[in-house]
């Protein structure tokens, strides 16, 4: 629908926020990472850029577009050791970038290659701006090559994913390394509308990827425990345990199913997503008694756009979701995420919103089964009773 021969388009996002935690510098609010680069004590407040984009669509042809989109996010970019005022994080990387073939009014199929979202489960919140964990646990960002199919209410999708371990939620082991040099992965997505009384729409829709994230082992070097003295406990000298986009023996594939309602300015959401086997280095041998488990995360979620009294309507959102990634009782069971938000557009693009977080556990990805670098031998860094009470105001501005 674009006339022009380029589109620039972008967003900024802007907090200010408090945020209240119970136990020292374990802060569970995945908007933020959750390294003591970020956040120190039990206290933290900021007022900061979350993210600004800025993209560029191109009309190159007949049926041909290319998309790029550059992304600064020194709240969430995984330059490690680095605060959000060092350079490594304040940089711009390209996000997205890829050639779509494709025009609907021609025919229903079409496809793209290059760097993109991968057509996993919804992902998708009611709320504001704090994604659900969901988005969190199985978001997929890839190298790849797409394929889909779009008529009337039925959309169909199918990635082929390059392999080894990629930017988001994919990861298949190419001859036992993470490195990315075989198209050995893929997910697939098939979801449908279905027009209700009046204005009313469900949508119904489920998906299947080949390598999650969740592959890795639990290493252990037994040669880098040091006791640091009589009667002291061992602990370990360098990272161990569940390293993040490290290379995996074997796959693991995941499923996901997810609904939408709408109608008349409310919508209701629900998706649940899990692996279909276990994710090995949830078992940590120094701690036998907590088995390995799968990695299942759902979300529930409810927004209203109501009439105050003002210009244009408020839109209030509550969601719950959970990421479940051990047994019972284990310190890295769980990590619950409670949102209340509300939303007032000013302008179509620009967006005022506030929310009030809650986060019950504190379950960081790399080393929740422990490993962590100057951690006790046997234990984890994640915890159970950990609690963190978020309020943010923000802004965001699309142009």
């Amino acid at each position: 629908m674009l006339q022009s021969k380029l589109t620039l388009g972008g967003q900024i996002t802007a907090l200010v926020n408090y945020q209240k935690a119970n136990e020292n510098t374990k802060f569970g609010w995945l908007m933020r990472h959750l390294t003591s680069a970020n956040q120190i004590g039990e206290t933290s407040s900021e007022a900061v850029i979350h993210s600004s984009n800025l993209n560029v669509t191109a009309k190159l042809a007949d049926s041909f577009t290319g998309y790029v989109e550059l992304l600064y996010n020194p709240e969430q970019n995984f330059a490690s050791g680095s605060t959000i005022t060092g350079l490594p994080r304040n940089n711009v990387n390209v996000r997205r970038a890829y050639i779509l073939w494709g025009d609907l009014a021609k025919s229903p199929v079409y496809a793209s290659l290059g760097k993109m979202d991968i057509p996993f489960g919804l992902n998708n919140t009611v709320s504001p701006f704090t994604n659900s964990t969901n988005w969190h646990s199985f978001a997929g960002l890839a190298y790849g090559g797409l394929v889909g199919y779009s008529k009337e209410n039925m959309h169909l999708r199918f990635m082929a994913i390059q392999g080894g371990a990629q930017f988001r939620n994919a990861n298949a082991p190419v001859e036992g390394t993470n490195v990315p040099s075989l198209l050995n992965n893929y997910a697939l997505d098939a979801n449908i509308d279905i027009a209700m009384s009046g204005d009313a729409t469900l949508n119904i829709g489920a998906s299947y990827q080949y390598g999650s994230s969740y592959c890795q082992g639990y290493v252990d070097d037994p040669s880098t425990h040091v006791v640091p003295g009589p009667g002291a406990p061992p602990i370990n000298t360098v990272a161990q345990g569940v390293k993040h986009f490290n290379a995996c023996e074997d796959n693991n594939d995941a499923i996901a199913v997810y609904s939408t309602y709408s109608n008349d300015g409310l919508m209701l959401l629900a998706e649940y997503a899990e692996t279909l086997k276990v994710w090995p280095g949830t078992f940590n041998p120094y701690i036998p008694e907590f088995a390995a488990a799968k990695n299942k995360t759902f979300t529930v979620g409810a927004r209203q756009s109501a009439d105050v009294g003002l210009a244009n309507n408020v839109d209030f959102s509550i969601e719950f979701s959970r990421f479940n990634a051990g047994p019972s009782g284990s310190p890295w069971e769980k990590q619950d995420q409670l949102v209340l938000g509300a939303s007032y557009y000013v302008a179509p693009n620009l967006n005022l919103f506030a929310e009030a977080v809650r986060v019950e556990g504190w379950v960081p990805l790399n080393f929740l089964s422990g490993g962590n670098p100057g951690g006790v031998v046997g234990t984890s860094w994640s915890s159970q009773t950990s609690t963190t009470n978020v309020f943010t105001l923000g802004i965001q501005a699309a142009f």
